[in-house]
């Protein structure tokens, strides 16, 4: 299989370094600096590093033709989707990212009602993409991606009828050396959670909340222990409901005391804003200067350490009729990730579930045309292949709130 892969920052050049040892992948790697793209490139003899404007559809599609690629893996932030999602489309090549489309809240309820909602524009081509055969693989990261293949296998091999899918993530992990370093993308976490957070029940559908709501104290595997998680926004509310039958659907993230107080300030100031503003004649986007005052997360592995931990919590009715509670979950250790791969761990768990999908998708046991989400297919193959990666999963029973 013939990879373009846009986007060599931390989770492009773990994709590229996870995909260096297994042998169906060959990559061509673009990112707007060249630079970047040829270090991604360095994991293995024979890679290819382009520079690409991941906005120019126009040279994205001619690069697919030139190197006669099979899929465009997305490895950009948000803001790039729609340009290479159309350009993979003109191109006739299968798409995969690991998240979708912008939302835009509602313009006069941004707290009750939805808006544009994440991957709305991706799904209102979905009929295009089935004509052309191809498929479009939205959201298959770690959350979302793995959470929605918890979430289909909880639906298949677990319950006779779900009450509650809930996405929980919580970690331990610090940072030696920094007041305040994120150890994922800045830009996108400000995106996610200052956005109104969505949540799906049975029987109203979609609607939304005001950032940081409903906060629970969940407890973590491996020694994480307790964590207080706030919902956010999030793909899997938008996208388990069309394909897995649940009562109701939530997304609720470890932030963090600290965490939230900082997301709250930049909102107050303005700097997550993403429209320009003129700086001494230069016109420049707050939240991009505040991606560049802080640390690369990519570069932060050495100085990181701890857990983070990635998982879908189930409540319902197990198969034999009785009250059943599960938590599905993944666990990386910054430790261990940087010893094997040199990538930090929240980069590294993000990048090993795309490229266990590209495989899947290049031996056949994955198929499909049109926008689809991972819970939209068979959870059992991916599962079993992720521990060949080295991600060991864990089912963990807990005890059921009214049993």
């Amino acid at each position: 299989m013939r990879i373009l892969l846009v986007g060599a920052g931390g989770v492009g050049t773990a994709i590229a370094r996870i995909a260096a040892r297994r042998p169906f992948a060959e990559l061509i790697i673009a990112d707007y600096d060249l630079g970047r793209a040829e270090r991604a490139a360095a994991a293995k003899p024979g890679y290819a590093a382009v520079r690409l404007d991941a906005r120019d559809e126009a040279a994205t599609t001619a690069l697919l033709a030139e190197h006669r690629c099979d899929v465009l893996m997305n490895a950009t932030d948000p803001r790039f989707v729609m340009p290479l999602f159309r350009a993979a489309l003109a191109g006739g090549v299968h798409y995969m990212d690991m998240a979708m489309s912008l939302s835009q809240p509602h313009p006069r309820e941004p707290h009750a009602r939805t808006g544009v909602m994440l991957g709305d524009e991706q799904f209102a081509m979905a009929g295009q993409w089935e004509q052309s055969g191809k498929l479009a693989l939205a959201g298959m990261g770690v959350e979302p991606g793995l959470s929605d293949v918890f979430a289909r296998y909880a639906a298949d091999e677990l319950f006779r009828e779900i009450t509650e899918i809930g996405v929980r993530d919580g970690a331990n992990l610090m940072v030696e050396g920094y007041d305040f370093a994120p150890t994922f993308s800045i830009w996108t976490t400000i995106e996610e959670c200052l956005n109104p957070p969505v949540i799906w029940e049975s029987g109203r559908g979609w609607f939304t909340t005001e950032p940081f709501s409903e906060p629970e104290t969940f407890t973590f595997p491996a020694g994480i222990g307790p964590v207080e998680c706030v919902n956010v926004e999030h793909e899997e509310v938008l996208l388990v409901p069309r394909w897995v039958e649940a009562s109701r659907v939530t997304f609720k993230y470890g932030l963090g005391d600290e965490f939230i107080g900082v997301l709250q300030t930049l909102h107050k100031l303005g700097l997550d804003q993403t429209t320009p503003v003129s700086v001494d004649g230069q016109t420049v986007s707050p939240r991009d200067v505040v991606a560049a005052c802080l640390p690369d997360p990519a570069t932060l592995g050495d100085k990181m350490s701890g857990l983070t931990c990635a998982g879908t919590w189930v409540t319902g009715t197990g198969k034999d009729g009785r009250p059943r509670e599960v938590y599905l979950y993944n666990v990386a250790d910054n430790a261990q990730t940087m010893a094997e791969y040199g990538s930090q761990a929240v980069v590294w768990q993000t990048a090993v579930n795309p490229v266990v999908a590209l495989e899947l998708i290049d031996s056949g046991l994955w198929s499909g045309a049109g926008v689809l989400g991972p819970e939209a297919l068979p959870a059992r193959p991916f599962l079993d292949l992720l521990e060949d990666y080295g991600a060991p999963w864990v089912c963990e029973e807990r005890e059921p709130a009214h049993s």
